[in-house]
């Protein structure tokens, strides 16, 4: 499963991972958010009502989900539970509230925190999307600060200061050579705290 605050790049990387690895099976969420002008229902999400989606959620129906925005976005545990039985690695792309559910869930599950390398340069980025109104950027800022401090919950840990070498580094990581990503690394710690700290 891979994690990220707002514009740090998680969807660029997954996307990427995705078209290398043809062992990998990506879980689309389902989401009561308003499709963005590009996104495809089915695809990117399942987007459906409030209503609906409580109701899928009373019935056990996701193995994750949480409160995002003043959105409910879940994952559905009968879709990844299909990839699984067909011998597939599942794909997960959740916030840090997902993650911890699932961790709770499949504690085997291998989870990657991406971090921009700095918050300026995430606030490039949310402005550069040019998707939301100033006011909306400065929460997503203030929320993603607050989510970068959860990068300890994480197995690994990559600063998305290039796509093509974050991209490796998730590569890495899914083959077992990430070591170096862990989060217990010590300079993966001095970097996430040099982040958090700017």
């Amino acid at each position: 499963m891979v994690s990220a605050p707002s514009g740090a790049g998680k969807t660029t990387l997954v996307r990427a991972l995705l078209g290398r690895e043809p062992k990998l099976e990506f879980s689309t969420s389902y989401t009561t958010r308003t499709p963005r002008a590009a996104e495809i229902d089915g695809k990117d999400y399942f987007f459906v009502s409030e209503s609906e989606f409580e109701a899928m959620r009373a019935a056990g129906a996701f193995l994750e989900s949480a409160r995002v925005f003043d959105n409910y976005y879940g994952t559905s545990r009968a879709v990844v539970d299909e990839h699984l039985a067909r011998g597939r690695s599942v794909l997960l792309e959740i916030d840090w509230q997902g993650a911890q559910q699932v961790r709770g869930r499949a504690p085997e599950a291998i989870s990657v925190f991406i971090m921009p390398p700095s918050k300026l340069e995430l606030a490039r980025r949310l402005r550069g999307r040019g998707t939301d109104p100033e006011h909306v950027i400065a929460r997503r800022l203030a929320d993603a600060v607050a989510d970068m401090e959860h990068w300890r919950e994480f197995d690994y840990v990559v600063v998305n200061r290039d796509v093509e070498r974050a991209i490796r580094a998730l590569e890495e990581i899914l083959a077992g050579a990430g070591d170096k990503y862990r989060t217990s690394a010590v300079p993966v710690m001095a970097e996430a705290e040099r982040i958090l700290a700017e």
